[in-house]
């Protein structure tokens, strides 16, 4: 039996309109067909988001504290907000990755013009964060090359033949797919796909996909969850790996799915990681460097030293 589709939730609502709205300030007179399709948001779900800001506001709730929203006739949209969100905000290290993540995703849009204003301020964030060793995101602007295919595979319920590289193995395999969902996600896009050989569902990465093939045959949707999912699920066959990370390495408790978490008392962090291959663990240990510590299991440790060996012998070569 197909799966219900995911209701959507007021969390769901208000993290879509806080990308939507900035655009719509930036953007006046923007249509609601437009914005709609720029943000892969059904019309009459867009209408009801904005009916939601009209109640949007600070205490105590007055005219000159509410978002005001105007859609005339041809279905223009107008936006007029109270002076108090313009006022510079203050974020936390979780707050500013997350509005640059958001942020990188719009940018990678297809569809979305130019924004220099937008790009220096994620500029400053990211010096904010680190730098790039405190970001793993997609490149602003850069959309994968297949993102296009696979949502129009989406919309019209079309089965794909693809070429798919997994990053845990580097193995390239052919698959049949039926993409059911496509959205982004931490600075990446994804596809919630059942994968027909497999019998099974699937989430793929389309910056890994590496050819694609439309077919004539069509699909009934299995309502799979798109927007909003984990994009991992721990499960039985799992290895738990534990690590200590120092205060420059904080960002991968809050990127990746880690458990248990535990400050050490100098800014660092201790973190269970859960996972079904560690090899991918390992490359990431290897690029934190000294920033990383495995506590267990010591398997891990002696893969990671076992990969630096074999990157140092491949230079050297």
């Amino acid at each position: 039996m197909p799966e219900r589709r995911r209701s959507v939730t007021t969390a769901d609502r208000l993290g879509r309109m806080l990308v939507v709205v900035p655009y719509l300030v930036k953007h006046q007179g923007a249509t609601i067909d437009e914005v709609a399709r720029l943000f892969d948001i059904a019309p009459t779900q867009l209408r009801r988001d904005l009916d939601l800001l009209f109640m949007s506001g600070l205490p105590p709730y007055g005219p000159g504290d509410l978002i005001d929203v105007d859609v005339d006739e041809d279905g223009a949209i107008w936006i007029r907000m109270a002076d108090h969100f313009a006022r510079p905000l203050r974020l936390s290290r979780q707050e500013a990755l997350a509005v640059s993540v958001r942020a990188t995703e719009l940018l990678a849009t297809p569809g979305v013009p130019e924004a220099p204003d937008l790009q220096r301020a994620l500029d400053k964030i990211a010096a904010s964060l680190g730098g790039a060793e405190g970001m793993e995101a997609a490149g602003a602007g850069e959309a994968p090359v297949h993102l296009d295919a696979m949502r129009d595979a989406a919309s019209e319920h079309r089965r794909l033949e693809i070429d798919y590289v997994a990053a845990s193995t580097a193995e390239r395999t052919s698959r049949t797919v039926e993409p059911d969902a496509v959205f982004a996600s931490g600075g990446n896009w994804y596809a919630a796909v059942w994968d027909v050989d497999a019998d099974a569902e699937r989430l793929l990465r389309i910056d890994r996909v590496q050819t694609v093939t439309p077919t004539e045959v069509t699909f009934e949707p299995r309502g799979l969850e798109g927007v909003g999912r984990p994009l991992y699920r721990p499960g039985e066959g799992d290895t738990t790996v534990r690590l200590r990370l120092s205060a420059e390495a904080r960002w991968v408790a809050e990127y990746y799915a880690t458990t248990d978490e535990h400050d050490t008392g100098d800014g660092g962090i201790e973190v269970s990681l859960p996972t079904r291959r560690t090899s991918w663990v390992a490359r990431l240990l290897l690029r934190l460097g000294p920033d990383a510590t495995v506590v267990e299991p010591a398997e891990v440790a002696d893969e990671v030293r076992s990969l630096a060996a074999q990157t140092l012998a491949r230079y050297r070569t």
